[in-house]
């Protein structure tokens, strides 16, 4: 039974997957995945709940890779590198993730409009930039709002943006971009500045 349970889980994160490449997130249905994974519709919605949990999770699962490597200590992104490697080997990452899954990224985010900011995988992508700014820089070092640059680092990677800005320069261009936005924050931070 638990064999059956993978297998259909495998072909409907397939299925959902090729769709996506084919024909973009605004003409995926579960009907549609259902038929493409050769299960029941019942079948998906079972295991997934929604078309949101479907996207949900099929991000979490392209991103597991990427959550290992920020939890291995001794990896480049793990715990021990210095917080500003990290976050800058992290937003690096996340640049191919989003060169390799745009549709995925963009699909998600169009699922989980409603509640962006408690997606399961935001959260923890959001927690793990927050620690990694708060790190580098503390509060009391010249103000910088840790939770707040996380969001802004993080809203690089809203699927239409990455798309524009990889459109000339590809994921090289937007490696660039990110990084320099993370460097600037993290400096600026650095250096209190009076208010006007």
């Amino acid at each position: 039974m638990r064999s059956d349970a993978t297998r259909n889980r495998e072909a409907i994160l397939r299925a959902t997957e090729e769709l996506l490449a084919a024909h973009g997130a605004e003409h995926i249905s579960l009907d549609r995945v259902a038929a493409a994974a050769g299960v029941g519709k019942g079948t998906l919605f079972r295991r997934f709940g929604s078309r949101t949990g479907l996207f949900q999770e099929l991000l979490a699962e392209r991103a597991a890779a990427l959550a290992l490597a920020i939890e291995t200590p001794g990896s480049a992104l793990g715990p021990g590198a210095p917080p500003e490697r990290r976050l800058l080997g992290f937003l690096d990452e996340l640049c191919e993730l989003a060169e390799r899954n745009l549709a995925l990224f963009a699909a998600h985010e169009r699922a989980c409009a409603e509640d962006k900011y408690r997606d399961p995988t935001y959260l923890r992508w959001h927690a793990h930039v927050t620690a990694l700014v708060a790190e580098a820089r503390p509060e009391g070092d010249g103000g910088l709002d840790a939770e707040f640059a996380a969001h802004a680092l993080l809203g690089s990677f809203d699927a239409d943006l990455a798309r524009h800005v990889m459109a000339d320069g590809g994921v090289a261009r937007l490696k660039s971009a990110v990084r320099g936005l993370a460097e600037t924050l993290l400096q600026g931070a650095a250096t209190p500045r009076t208010r006007p």
